[in-house]
């Protein structure tokens, strides 16, 4: 069997699937992140004893997706938006906790190995070695998996696209840098963008809306963020060369990320023409907590 957890900001999933990957037993529970970060260990604990009681198992160990990456030298959460998490040592005290040992990782790897084992890759290219998950939704992040294992790298950022450098007009991030992808192609990235542009807020759902209705201001909108998406994701394949990227988040459902976008990442690559698949998600949100599991 395998225990996976997806500890997010307001929902921690647990799942058990058994060898042939299907689901045993499958549990949510409140983050309740406000009470900080022991209260947040304890509820992991918490759902784990839960999981436990229900299918009179016990686990190895445990894969655990989280929102932020853990630093290999110093063997700490970094870069987490659930902010009582960074700067501690969270796999070891999830460890300690659990009684068993933890293997942490990235949400965004837990969701590009989940779609490469389970999910679509395993579905329509089989034979994919280098998977790119991505996720484009309030944050814009990836994940690297090689021969059906997540890459981590040696800063554990392996597929942090999300903060590599594509223009200067997205102005600051709050990583505290200039021009980050991000800034550029998230759905907040877009709905500021048109309500700079006409002094109207709507979310990014309308604004495609009246793209398809041809208004002037949400086609200069999405054109711009087709541009851009062509830019930053062109520049993941000349580095990695994946065989298939998967585009997941809420943005990866609009289809004309599939019908506009993706032609025009053939102008930014190094090569004749576009060979990598681009791929829907299969699995919504069951990726996360499967793909910890599979950790």
């Amino acid at each position: 069997m395998k225990w996976g957890i997806d500890l997010g900001g307001t929902k921690i999933e647990g799942v058990v699937l058994a060898t042939d990957g299907s689901v045993l037993h499958r549990h949510r529970i409140p983050t309740e992140r406000v009470g900080g970060y022991a209260h947040i260990v304890g509820r992991v604990g918490q759902l784990v004893d839960e999981m436990r009681r229900a299918t009179g198992h016990q686990p190895d160990r445990i894969g655990v997706g989280t929102p932020g990456t853990l630093d290999p030298p110093t063997g700490r959460l970094k870069n987490s938006n659930t902010t009582a998490l960074n700067g501690r040592p969270l796999a070891a005290d999830l460890a300690a906790r659990l009684g068993v040992p933890v293997v942490l990782a990235n949400d965004a790897n837990c969701f590009a190995v989940a779609e490469t084992r389970l999910g679509v890759v395993a579905r329509e290219r089989p034979g994919a070695r280098v998977v790119f998950g991505v996720i484009l939704g309030t944050g814009v992040g990836g994940g690297l998996v090689v021969d059906g294992r997540v890459l981590g790298g040696a800063q554990g950022i392996a597929g942090e696209w999300g903060h590599h450098f594509l223009d200067h007009a997205a102005g600051y991030c709050y990583c505290g840098r200039v021009g980050c992808a991000e800034r550029l192609l998230s759905g907040p990235a877009i709905s500021a963008h048109y309500a700079n542009t006409t002094g109207r807020s709507y979310p990014v759902p309308e604004i495609v809306d009246r793209y398809r209705r041809g208004e002037p201001a949400a086609v200069r909108t999405l054109e711009r963020w087709f541009g851009y998406f062509a830019r930053g994701i062109g520049t993941v394949i000349n580095v990695v060369d994946p065989d298939a990227i998967v585009l997941g988040g809420g943005l990866g459902n609009i289809d004309e990320l599939y019908d506009v976008a993706v032609p025009r990442v053939a102008e930014q690559i190094f090569n004749p023409r576009l060979g990598t698949a681009f791929l829907r998600p299969a699995l919504g949100d069951s990726a996360g907590v499967f793909g910890a599991a599979l950790l």
